[in-house]
């Protein structure tokens, strides 16, 4: 059985795919420091996420996905060495299915890395990522409650770092529990060369200039985003949101026009305010390994002016709905001749996501 497994949780929207895509791109490596990546594919963490908080009807998941967390327990039952098992949803597990999870992973001794950010940039990332994920939730509704239920990712429940290790510390001591806070402005390496140092990895023997930034949309083109979700009823298949919505449409039509940032409406500030506070309170209180500087996890004093996503004008959706059109209309001429023989924009938004997603590896 491994000796030590890291167990890195999330939270969601702190550089988690940056450092899954530097280390599913190198798993050789890995093993020769003595860590190792278990699972068949990246799929598989994701998937094992899912079956510890037992997420969704059982006879509507494959067998492949039913198993996963099987096939990484076996895998680090047969490693020596170390382990790392990285995914942003397990953050969202109840603390019995958090000590569930510790307990199947015995004898090996579990550390948990919880990467972390400030709750307002948290906040503010993680409704852009449900939007990509084909939510119609606007801002001014988002987050307004804690959720119970382990399946509900995209809330306080896996985004507040108090709630998060007050759960996760009943399975792992507070002394095996390292909080990574995320610096915005640190080299985009630095998150990895902290992580690196935590799980025994050789941060320099790795390629970090494949894995890319998950960048943010402007206010109206957040907006514009979450209208046509409205209309793709039919869009429910993992593949369909990862490749037309996230991919091809936020990511490389929408983000690219470097629109407008913005921030939620003003009680939403003074909540995230408050859990950044009371998530520095708890820090101070147990013996946490904090790897960085914990005045990255507080919401700024002052903060610049900026606009709310319930400001944006009907006429302001238009114009940028429109140019869209355009946009993807050229898409579908280059489309039509990258059959031809030629590769377009749209095959390479495909192709780029084929890369990342590890069934296409």
């Amino acid at each position: 059985m491994a000796r030590s497994v890291y167990f890195h949780i999330g939270l969601p929207k702190t550089a988690t795919t940056y450092l899954q895509t530097i280390c599913w791109a190198a798993p050789d490596q890995m093993r020769r420091d003595g860590v190792l990546l278990p699972g068949r594919e990246r799929r598989d963490h994701l998937w094992a996420s899912r079956v510890v908080r037992e997420e969704g009807r059982r006879d509507r998941r494959s067998q492949r996905e039913l198993t996963a967390w099987d096939r990484i327990r076996e895998d680090l039952a047969s490693w020596p060495q170390d382990g790392l098992i990285s995914h942003e949803f397990f953050a969202a597990a109840s603390a019995e299915q958090a000590q569930r999870a510790v307990a199947d992973l015995a004898p090996a001794e579990v550390h948990l890395v919880v990467t972390a950010r400030e709750p307002l940039g948290l906040f503010t990332a993680s409704w852009q990522e449900s939007l990509k994920n084909r939510s119609t939730t606007p801002m001014a509704d988002y987050g307004r409650t804690t959720s119970e239920r382990p399946s509900d990712t995209w809330n306080w429940r896996a985004l507040d770092l108090r709630l998060v290790l007050e759960r996760w510390s009943e399975a792992v001591p507070p002394e095996r529990i390292h909080v990574l806070p995320l610096d915005r402005s640190a080299p985009r390496d630095d998150i990895w060369r902290r992580f690196a140092g935590v799980v025994g990895l050789d941060a320099d023997a790795y390629d970090t200039s494949q894995s890319f930034p998950n960048e943010s949309m402007g206010v109206v083109e957040a907006e514009v985003l979450r209208r046509v979700n409205q209309h793709l009823g039919s869009f429910n298949r993992a593949f369909d949101k990862g490749v037309y919505i996230r991919s091809f449409l936020a990511d490389e039509r929408l983000v690219p026009r470097r629109g407008e940032p913005f921030w939620p409406l003003p009680d939403q500030i003074e909540d995230c305010r408050a859990r950044g506070e009371a998530a520095l309170a708890y820090l101070a209180s147990r013996p946490f390994d904090v790897v960085g500087d914990v005045a990255h996890l507080q919401v700024p004093a002052s903060l610049p002016p900026r606009r709310t996503p319930d400001s944006v004008t009907d006429t302001e959706v238009a114009e940028v709905a429109t140019e869209l059109v355009a946009v993807l209309l050229r898409d579908v001429r280059e489309l039509r001749t990258a059959r031809r023989g030629d590769e377009g924009p749209a095959e390479r938004a495909v192709s780029r996501w084929r890369r990342w997603w590890p069934s296409r590896r």
